[in-house]
């Protein structure tokens, strides 16, 4: 099969040609670069991702094809995907689909063919530019016209939340988790069930009122895409919450944590996407994870709120809690999907919490 000829259109309008793969139509918004080695299904299915173009510095995507059991979300959101290779061939028993035909069943174009490493580079020094899939022949000048006319959204969240509550549960539970969905992963959900949590997801938007009536041991805000200056519901909730029984922000819901005491959110230029080293500051301890922020916190100095993880060498607090409230809240991904595993026993900080709240 023939696969047409597309290219890249930064808004600075740097143009990158390759092959087009996935699907065969245009598309325009902000591009990131990530830095995994291995879980592009997980990116690319992750709703943190939503409407971006992400480009894998990895050299090879797609050698061990799709599997169903991996998807952190049911349909994947990404705006496009950028890479060296694409395999078509893969080398895996679990495989069900190769990479391209995911993506073209979700209406997602991409390209190959890139040099990726130049791509990274001018991001980099970029910031999150807007930047366009389009025909090859294309003039420059219309693809930046393109651009120009297509405005960054700000209902992300909206999108990705789901539109009623769902639950997931597990034999024997001991505990019964309400999780505040600005675009959780699977994996999250699956941890918790097998920590014995039965888990209630509801929409971002859900009342506290809502969330107090299903009674539960504690709360969890998801990770989701953009950040919580656009999502003012999580943090009128969370307002409304804290103090009342135990709460775990991840990603989006670390944000919404930090907002809610004070701290300043600002943006970070090209952001942290991949693997990434973080220290425990209690125990001095470094350990490798998976982060996909465009925003940070620089200090929570002044506010209710202790650091608990910090980035190396960036020093931005990207972990802190409040024992009084029982809050505590982390930039990064807790679940390991993908990447190391060597954050998930902050998981059960949040169990032991819940064990250490007083009933009536």
């Amino acid at each position: 099969m023939k696969r047409p000829e597309k290219k890249l259109v930064l808004e600075n309008g740097r143009e990158f040609y390759g092959t087009g793969f996935g699907a065969d139509c245009r598309k325009v918004c902000e591009i990131v670069f990530n830095t995994s080695v291995v879980g592009y299904q997980e990116i690319l299915s992750d709703p943190s991702y939503a409407e971006q173009i992400v480009v894998m510095t990895y050299p090879l995507i797609g050698n061990y094809g799709i599997t169903d059991e991996d998807f952190e979300s049911r349909t994947p959101s990404i705006g496009g995907l950028v890479v060296r290779e694409c395999c078509d061939t893969p080398s895996n028993f679990r495989y069900t689909k190769t990479l391209e035909e995911e993506l073209e069943e979700h209406g997602i174009p991409c390209l190959s063919g890139i040099d990726t490493r130049l791509l990274t580079k001018v991001i980099r020094d970029s910031g999150r530019p807007m930047a366009a899939i389009v025909e090859a022949g294309m003039p420059k000048e219309e693809a930046l016209a393109l651009i120009a006319s297509t405005r960054r959204p700000d209902d992300l969240v909206a999108r990705v939340s789901c539109r009623k509550r769902w639950v997931t549960r597990t034999s024997n539970h001991r505990f019964h988790v309400v999780a505040v969905d600005c675009g959780i992963k699977y994996s999250i959900i699956r941890i918790l069930n097998g920590l014995g949590c039965n888990v209630t997801i509801v929409p971002f938007s859900t009342p506290a009122k809502d969330i107090l009536a299903f009674n539960p041991d504690g709360v969890l805000l998801s990770n989701g895409p953009s950040s919580a200056l656009e999502v003012p519901e999580v943090l009128s909730l969370l307002n409304e919450l804290k103090g009342k029984l135990p709460i775990l922000g991840i990603g989006l819901g670390q944000e919404a944590i930090g907002l809610s005491y004070g701290a300043v959110l600002e943006p970070i230029g090209c952001g942290f996407h991949g693997d990434h080293p973080v220290r425990d500051l209690s125990s001095g301890r470094i350990n490798i994870a998976v982060l996909n922020q465009s925003y940070a916190f620089r200090t929570v100095e002044g506010t209710a709120l202790k650091a608990t993880h910090a980035l190396v060498p960036e020093g931005f607090v990207v972990g802190f809690e409040n024992r009084e409230d029982r809050v505590f809240g982390v930039q990064f991904h807790l679940e390991s999907a993908p990447g190391p595993t060597d954050n998930r026993y902050l998981f059960d900080r949040f169990i032991q919490m819940m064990e250490e709240m007083p009933h009536a």
